[in-house]
């Protein structure tokens, strides 16, 4: 279970009145991320490379997004940033790692919901007074403010508003993939090409909140990363 702590306290010792000292915190770690969040935070993220990779091989067998919209090399993306090799490949590449991508999804929004873990990052109503605080501290060298949970309130919306951007993700993608068996989906989002446009730009909102994670995780330091993999912060903030 997240949220569990150990302290490692030095002995006592006697002071110079031969009293017993009072005992002496000399490292704490907090368990934050739970196994199967782990887990799916690394299979979600191989997947969510090669989904990448290969819906921009996808789109340069075509990239275009219809008439009133350039029909040629609207965006050039080099062949060595793609993957799949052609069209047939990107497609293969691109439907079995949908699987995958959806699977840990649901397996990821299953727990965090049964588990009662997702309090450690919905973004909800009483955490916008605290978002702006955090913005000054990250691009204006601000005040930090007090850190009192495991995530902050400008990371708890960057994490809740990617949980929704992945839900955008399967929904638009499955309105490409299916337009006819989910014509009520291509409906919602104006037809198949807009479908296709959502698709692209959330890929592209995707990309920026993993650009700023990258960021995030750089400017909290090792501590912060390693809690990914073990599980386990060593000497948190809060």
């Amino acid at each position: 279970m997240s949220g569990a702590v150990i302290e490692i306290i030095q002995a006592k010792g006697k002071n110079g009145d031969g009293e017993d000292e009072a005992p002496l915190v000399v490292a704490r770690a907090v368990y934050e991320h739970p196994l199967l969040v782990r887990l799916c935070h690394w299979v979600n993220t191989v997947a969510l490379f090669v989904m990448v990779g290969s819906g921009l091989q996808i789109f340069r067998a075509f990239p275009s997004f219809g008439a009133k919209i350039p029909q040629k090399d609207l965006l050039h993306w080099p062949r060595a940033f793609a993957i799949g090799g052609w069209l047939g490949g990107a497609l293969q590449w691109h439907l079995t790692f949908m699987w995958i991508y959806m699977g840990t999804g649901v397996l990821y929004l299953g727990y965090q919901i049964f588990s009662g873990n997702y309090r450690q990052v919905l973004f909800t109503p009483r955490d916008v007074p605290g978002v702006w605080p955090m913005v000054k501290r990250y691009f204006f060298f601000g005040p930090k403010p007090t850190v009192r949970e495991a995530y902050n309130q400008l990371q708890k919306h960057a994490y809740t508003t990617a949980i929704g951007l992945g839900v955008l993700s399967v929904l638009t993608g499955l309105a490409v993939w299916k337009p006819v068996q989910f014509s009520w989906l291509a409906w919602m989002m104006g037809g198949f090409h807009y479908a296709r446009i959502w698709h692209f730009a959330v890929m592209w909102a995707i990309l920026f909140f993993v650009l700023g994670h990258l960021v995030m995780v750089i400017l909290h330091g090792w501590n912060n990363f390693m809690s990914m993999l073990t599980g386990w912060k060593k000497d948190p903030e809060y």
